[in-house]
């Protein structure tokens, strides 16, 4: 009788440490994973903020700007958890999330502009379902690029990002435009879709790289290497996108946006004022 009783004391001893050394990490939710890295401009849903208006999906989250017509910036997560066989859906399409009353672009919105519908997050980011992609073809990911921008230097940050990815790593990404007035295959305008879409002058990203693992913010440190790039929105730009590249601080002040704010002060004092230097191909 007390050899059972010792057996099952041994048993329970066992279980116990077995579940103590498998316990699961609570995962956060697809929105919260989005975004991260904080609120650059602190968007919340509310109507009274129409020009800083939070839409969170479960692939992206943005602040989206009524008077612009475009997001003001983008927030995602590219890992291979978001990568797969899905076709691209090219579905663009108006988000009738936006607000009754609300303008809301559509597909049709840029013919003849001279600028391509440029996603903010690319298609390709976002191949695990068709859903996840259709979702990318909503007219509240997508502002009026330079065709050379979107097709050549864009297309081959985008690239590099998956190519990452597929070597072994995640990449936390913040995507952004600014200022009134780009160049297309038309010349410069300011305004499109009879004046209710904003094409702006600047198009910036912000990349967070680290290896694949758990509990990434925790795993951000002063050595994480973050990518960051400021690019005109013309024809007349280089392809290769390293040659744009610049500090998150600088990003920071031309837009009054505060990047990776949910990391320590420390570290982001650090990460923010370096440019980075790895080999951009």
């Amino acid at each position: 009788m007390r050899f059972r009783h010792l057996s099952y004391f041994v048993f329970i001893w066992i279980i116990s440490i077995s579940c103590q050394q498998t316990a699961v990490i609570p995962r956060i939710s697809l929105e919260e994973e989005q975004m991260l890295l904080g609120n650059p401009s602190g968007a919340t849903p509310e109507l009274s903020n129409a020009n800083n208006y939070l839409l969170s999906k479960p692939q992206y989250a943005l602040s989206y700007s009524k008077s612009r017509g475009t997001p003001n910036w983008v927030s995602w997560h590219v890992s291979n958890d978001w990568l797969g066989s899905a076709p691209r859906q090219d579905n663009f399409r108006t988000d009738m999330t936006l607000p009754e009353g609300w303008y809301r672009v559509k597909s049709g919105s840029y013919t003849g502009s001279g600028f391509d519908r440029g996603h903010n997050v690319p298609s390709a980011d976002r191949t695990k379902s068709v859903e996840d992609n259709a979702a990318t073809f909503l007219m509240t990911n997508i502002i009026p690029q330079a065709p050379k921008n979107n097709q050549e230097t864009w297309a081959n940050l985008e690239d590099y990002t998956r190519d990452l990815v597929q070597a072994g790593q995640e990449v936390y990404v913040i995507m952004g435009s600014y200022g009134i007035g780009g160049t297309g295959s038309n010349g410069t305008v300011k305004k499109i879709d009879e004046g209710r879409v904003t094409v702006p002058s600047r198009i910036w990203k912000v990349l967070v790289v680290m290896p694949e693992g758990n509990d990434d913010l925790s795993r951000i440190n002063t050595s994480t290497r973050v990518i960051a790039v400021n690019i005109p929105n013309t024809q007349s730009i280089r392809p290769d996108w390293g040659s744009y590249r610049t500090t998150v601080d600088a990003i920071e002040q031309a837009t009054g946006y505060n990047l990776l704010s949910e990391l320590p002060a420390e570290i982001q004092e650090v990460l923010e004022s370096r440019v980075d230097k790895d080999p951009a191909q």
